[in-house]
């Protein structure tokens, strides 16, 4: 479909939404401010944060609702963030609109006190969400079925054309974490910001199992020492969750006797 159509439904819908808010905002007491008194003479009306604040809001919390590979608590305040600044946004411009058709000049003290909030309730919210979506479980992390924790029970079976399942027999120890794949048997290069080599048949590797772990860095387990994350990050192809993961593993098999 055109998305053509659409600026013509979004303009007179924008006009009319921004100069709602802004006829409120001044009704509010919203008007003319200097910023930066002393340092630039130029003034700033504070009404138009209204609809930048609320309706740029609202569209960034429906845009993360609507989205796909969005995590289900983001989703979920993204959800009822969205419904309540679109619903916030109605009760604005019946708000607004009721107070000129009566030719009041001031609004009353209860719309007063709700209008002054937003600015303020905007940018808590729109932080909480920018958190829940940067900090999901598994961010910057490729998705897939069985990349988490939860989902070993309910992964597929995956295999590769011309080689054996990626999953071996089950090994006493921690699950392995799927999405931590490292070639087996790959010579070690410990330079700084070196990875292990590739395996020689250059088929995908196979997971990173708690024996490959305990071989992979046999050396310094030896000596009675653990890579650090940053190290382990470097030899591995994974995120610093994962790493950490990796790297609590490690530890735990250098206390076992």
């Amino acid at each position: 479909m055109k998305r053509w159509p659409l600026f013509l439904i979004a303009a007179p819908a924008a006009v009319a939404v921004w100069s709602g808010w802004v006829g409120l905002g001044g009704l509010c007491g919203f008007g003319l401010v200097q910023p930066f008194p002393g340092i630039v003479s130029w003034r700033l009306d504070t009404a138009i944060t209204l609809p930048v604040g609320v309706e740029a809001y609202g569209a960034y919390a429906l845009g993360a609702w609507l989205s796909p590979g969005v995590p289900d608590r983001a989703r979920t305040f993204a959800r009822r963030s969205a419904i309540g600044a679109l619903a916030l946004g109605m009760l604005g411009q019946v708000a607004y609109h009721l107070l000129n058709a009566a030719h009041a000049t001031r609004a009353p003290w209860p719309v007063v006190v709700l209008v002054s909030c937003l600015p303020v309730v905007t940018l808590g919210f729109g932080a909480a969400l920018t958190h829940l979506l940067k900090n999901a479980p598994g961010a910057g992390l490729p998705v897939f079925p069985g990349a988490f924790p939860g989902d070993l029970e309910t992964a597929p079976e995956v295999t590769l054309a011309g080689a054996p399942e990626v999953f071996p027999e089950t090994v006493p120890g921690p699950v392995p974490h799927p999405a931590l794949e490292a070639a087996p048997g790959a010579p070690r290069d410990r330079s700084p910001g070196r990875s292990p080599a590739p395996a020689g048949n250059g088929k995908q590797p196979g997971p990173a199992t708690p024996d490959r772990l305990r071989q992979f860095y046999a050396a310094d387990l030896a000596e009675g020492q653990v890579p650090s994350i940053r190290q382990i990050k470097r030899d591995w192809p994974v995120g610093y969750a994962a790493a950490s993961e990796l790297h609590d593993h490690l530890e735990a098999a250098l206390t076992e006797p």
